[in-house]
């Protein structure tokens, strides 16, 4: 271990004081232990993830469980530990851990769990990879001159969970993967308006481009300081109406995939269009408050979700 981390010190404590280190390489005594331990944690750590499971094919939930798990563990190394250099070694063995994982030698629970899901589904190593290298970027850049950069960013910390998702669905169409590359960078830069406020302050971290800001005349202090006026309103609006254009595109993937896979992949499009549509409803302040979803929008996604698989099942004749 302390070969992949050179400075064993930093590596021991660390791990000896950070729940999600810990959590990322504790050790499992078998495959069935440590299935049992990514679903608790894809339950625990993910409020919706019980619903959105039971819209899963059952030969799919732990699957799911295992790469939801791998995803949770890399963000949190990334965003728990308050130290980056901490963060940047726990990230890096993360790292080393997945090369072992694909070498058929899984070290900790999550690998041993995900190795299984590898197998099954033929998995390739590069989105987890790009999910590891988008999280220690986290450690190193904290502002973002433009949105091209920004969709970079979200080209390795977002899509690469959509490619997962549907090559568990046994779809790997370059068309398809590109179109589901919409939905999730739309979704990505939703969460960002969304937590402007909750970034700058938790973690110094600003996801609007510095163009976007001086276009608009809202400075950095401005959303600091949580001060909400007519220019952060239409730089928001800005950011709003371009990642739904974005969203538009990635919608175009559901008509191709059939009433099983359709649903789930439906319904995270649906979390992205709604977190929009909270932003509006606050006239796009999200610097005095943090948009939210009610339980009953929740539920209500879920029900069109259902809906619009039931639809394209009866129009391929039940198929």
């Amino acid at each position: 271990m302390d070969g992949v981390l050179k400075d064993g010190h930093v590596w021991q404590r660390v791990c000896a004081g950070n729940p999600a280190a810990r959590a990322a390489f504790r050790a499992a005594a078998n495959e069935r232990e440590a299935a049992r331990l990514t679903r608790r944690l894809a339950h625990g750590h993910y409020e919706n993830f019980s619903v959105v499971s039971i819209l899963l094919p059952r030969h799919l939930r732990q699957d799911f469980c295992n790469v939801y798990a791998f995803c949770r563990l890399a963000d949190d190394l990334g965003d728990e530990i308050r130290d980056p250099t901490g963060a940047l070694k726990c990230l890096e063995r993360f790292r080393e851990q997945t090369r072992a994982c694909f070498a058929g030698r899984a070290e900790s629970a999550v690998f041993v769990a995900l190795s299984a899901t590898i197998r099954r589904h033929q998995l390739p190593i590069e989105p987890f990879m790009d999910l590891i290298d988008a999280f220690e970027q986290d450690q190193r850049v904290s502002r973002y001159e433009t949105f091209e950069s920004l969709l970079d960013y979200c080209r390795r910390s977002a899509n690469p969970v959509g490619r997962l998702v549907l090559c568990m669905c046994g779809q790997r169409d370059e068309q398809k993967l590109r179109l589901s590359d919409r939905i999730c960078t739309a979704l990505q830069l939703a969460n960002f308006w969304q937590d402007v406020r909750r970034d700058i302050l938790e973690r110094d971290r600003i996801y609007i481009p510095r163009q976007s800001l001086d276009r608009f005349g809202v400075s950095e202090e401005q959303l600091r300081e949580g001060r909400c006026d007519q220019r952060y309103r239409n730089l928001m609006r800005f950011e709003v109406e371009r990642t739904e254009r974005i969203l538009d595109e990635g919608t175009a993937l559901l008509p191709l995939l059939g009433a099983a896979n359709r649903m789930h992949i439906a319904l995270y499009g649906m979390g992205g269009r709604a977190i929009l549509s909270a932003i509006r409803r606050q006239e796009y302040d999200t610097l005095s408050r943090r948009p939210s979803l009610s339980a009953f929008q929740k539920a209500w996604m879920i029900v069109l979700a259902i809906a619009d698989a039931l639809r394209a099942r009866f129009e391929a004749g039940g198929g």
